[in-house]
């Protein structure tokens, strides 16, 4: 199987059992080797009392897209931890895309970055800078 399919297939058979990120809106824009788009709009229901998106859902979308990305290869893979670093607020109404990028891969380990943005909404673009550490576990997704 060819890398993009390969990428493919690993995000279908994980989405297939995603509940959570399916709950909160979260859809699957493009995926492949290494890498992810996801968007989710956010809703009146995911707002703090400061009106603005709680930052737990902004991880979230990050997370998912860093979960997409690492699992890519066809092996399972788990985080290991991350950081995120939050910019800007978002607001109901806002439509927000997760991008994350394989930085590196050696041996079971990996690093991911994810860029956090506004693509529907009225400030500036950037929300989140969400760092992903990876570690795979060895089996192949295939077998799942």
């Amino acid at each position: 199987m060819n890398p993009h399919a390969l990428a493919r297939a690993s995000a279908e058979r994980m989405w297939a059992g995603d509940q959570a990120s399916r709950l909160l809106g979260m859809q699957v824009i493009d995926v492949g080797p290494g890498s992810a788009q996801v968007s989710m709009d956010v809703r009146a229901d995911m707002v703090n009392g400061w009106e603005v998106c709680h930052g737990g859902f902004v991880a979230s979308l990050a997370d998912t897209a860093f979960a997409l990305a690492c699992n890519s290869h066809g092996e399972v893979t788990v985080a290991s931890g991350f950081d995120i670093t939050f910019l800007e607020s978002a607001h109901a109404g806002d439509t927000l895309l997760a991008t994350a990028t394989e930085r590196a891969s050696r041996g079971r380990t990996g690093i991911y970055d994810v860029t956090v943005s506004r693509i529907a909404g009225d400030t500036s673009p950037m929300i989140a800078e969400f760092r992903g550490r990876s570690r795979s576990l060895g089996r192949n997704i295939a077998d799942l």
